[in-house]
Formats: structure tokens, C-alpha cells, sequence
């Protein structure tokens, strides 16, 4: 018994057309069909957003800005590790233009050796390549500020020095006052300096009076230095008003042309815009010793 012949599935010539067709248009499809699938984000032709909410508020955006605060608003001090971010990392952090690393207990070595108040006086006025306050300004960051971002840093590579006293409630609001009743005329620079005296004046803690018949402190020095840290410093860290600068040789040479006693006079009863025992009611003996260790801190 013979099989049946087996018939072709392309009979006709539209058959054929269809399945010459069929075999390319399908491939494509499938292709594209892939394609969106595994990339079926959004989008967007270049230039179609420039017109968006977005995009043009950014175009049109001012280049200034006013910052309005209230004045008789108690002061947020910033803590030690904000004001390193913000200014002091630009250069302690790596290490750049010779400034000792932060966390690089070698490079804070020989400067915590100085002590604390030599750190915050280099802080504060500068220092080879970097500037006064690290190129910030009093209105930006306060002495106290300062002096906490300096305790911060040191502390953290390899010291261990107190934590800074926070000035009085009543320094910003003197400080304020001051600046309220300068001579019309008066220079920003004397202006300013005016307020930081008189706030610097405000934040001095107020020591109990001592007895009558008291005798100086069994160790001169460490009395000295702790009255200097604690009245001080307010003024002569930063040369206040020109109050001679912690450290600095040069304008203490000047004062040094006195006799002794008569330095010793200044600080007991005050002179120029520095008030007797710079406002404290320490002991006279205490108020020597001070001088005493700023003189020594300058030779």
C-alpha cells in the first residue's frame, strides 16, 4: 500500500508573501518587546524640563538672601563638633596648608604641650596660613564657640581639657547695649570692640569676696592661670579693646616698661575701658598672680 503524497504549507503566492513577512517582523517584535521591558523607566526628550516649577524657580533664583533673626532672642551656641564642621575641617581635616589633623595625636602633640589658653590665642588671632578665628568673624562664631571647637579638636587627638564655661545670659544683651550707645561717628571696628568689652565684662563669673585677712593661694600659679581662664581671657584672648593679647610679646613689652607695681595697679584698679580686678571680686594677691602668668606666658 503507497502513502499519500505529502502537500507543501505554502500553496499560494500570498501565502508566501505572508511568511516572508512574518519572519522578520516577528524577530522585531519580539527584540522591541525585550527592550521596553528591561527598560520600561520614564522617559524624557533632552531639554523637556527646562520649563518646569522647578528648573525655572532655580533659574530665577536671587544670588543674596536676607537672614532675619531676632535680637533679643536668647543665643543657641553652636557645640564644639558644628563649629568644626563648619569651619575648621576645611583644613584640619586633611591636614592642608601644615594645620595639625584632626584625630593625629603626632601633630596635636607638641601643641597641647602649650596648654589650652596658647591653642585658643592662636585661634583667635591667627596663625601662618590660617586666618583670625579661621576666617570667620565674631558675628559668626563667638570666642566662647571658638573655644569650644579648639577643645573639641584637642580633646580628640589626645588631650583632655575641660569643657569651655558658657558665658552669661546677659552678654549678648550687654553686648548689644554697647554697641546701642557708641558715639554717633564711631568707627565699626571701635563700635564692635566696645561690645565685645562690655559683653565680655557681663560674662565674668562673680567669685565670692574673700575673707578679711585672707592669704594668696598656696600654689601662685595655678591661682593665676584659673583667674585668668575664668575673668581674664574674656578680653585679653582677643585683645579686646586693645587689651594686650595672651602670648603676645610684642604688646606686652610695651606695658612691661612699668615697674611691676604699677602693672600690678592697672589690674587691681582698672584703667582705660578694664574695670578693677577686670570685674571679679577676687583677691588682690589672685589679681597679681594673673598678671603674673600673662607676663610669663609673653617672655
Amino acid at each position: 500500500m503507497s502513502e499519500a503524497p505529502h502537500g507543501a504549507p505554502i500553496k499560494t503566492p500570498g501565502q508566501l508573501i505572508a511568511a516572508i513577512i512574518a519572519s522578520f517582523a516577528v524577530p522585531i517584535a519580539i527584540i522591541v518587546l525585550l527592550v521596553i521591558y528591561v527598560d520600561n523607566s520614564t522617559r524624557t526628550g533632552a531639554g523637556t524640563d527646562s520649563l518646569s516649577e522647578a528648573e525655572v524657580s532655580a533659574r530665577i533664583k536671587p544670588l543674596a538672601q536676607v537672614d532675619i533673626r531676632d535680637a533679643n532672642a536668647p543665643r543657641v551656641f553652636k557645640t564644639g563638633e558644628e563649629v568644626y564642621k563648619a569651619v575648621c575641617s576645611a583644613c584640619h581635616a586633611s591636614g592642608a596648608a601644615g594645620a595639625p589633623k584632626f584625630t593625629n595625636t603626632a601633630d596635636w602633640a607638641p601643641r597641647i604641650a602649650q596648654g589650652f589658653d596658647t591653642l585658643l590665642h592662636t585661634a583667635l588671632a591667627g596663625k601662618g596660613a590660617m586666618p583670625p578665628r579661621g576666617g570667620t568673624s565674631p558675628d559668626d562664631y563667638s570666642d566662647f564657640e571658638i573655644a569650644r571647637a579648639v577643645t573639641y579638636m584637642a580633646n580628640n587627638s589626645g588631650a583632655s581639657f575641660p569643657e569651655p564655661a558658657q558665658p552669661a545670659a546677659g552678654a549678648a544683651a550687654a553686648a548689644s547695649g554697647a554697641a546701642a550707645a557708641a558715639p554717633a561717628g564711631a568707627s565699626d571696628t571701635g563700635a564692635a570692640q566696645a561690645a565685645a568689652a562690655m559683653a565680655a565684662m557681663a560674662s565674668v563669673p562673680q567669685a565670692a569676696a574673700p575673707a578679711a585677712g585672707g592669704t594668696q593661694s598656696a600654689d601662685a600659679s595655678q591661682a593665676g592661670k584659673a583667674l585668668y581662664q575664668q575673668v581674664c581671657q574674656a578680653c585679653h584672648a582677643a585683645g579686646v579693646l586693645n587689651a594686650p593679647k595672651f602670648g603676645d610679646k610684642e604688646a606686652w613689652a610695651a606695658r612691661m616698661k612699668d615697674p611691676i607695681d604699677t602693672v600690678y595697679n592697672y589690674a587691681l584698679h582698672g584703667k582705660g575701658a578694664m574695670p578693677p580686678k577686670g570685674g571679679s571680686t577676687a583677691s588682690d594677691a589672685d589679681v597679681k598672680a594673673a598678671v603674673d602668668y600673662m607676663i610669663s606666658a609673653a617672655k
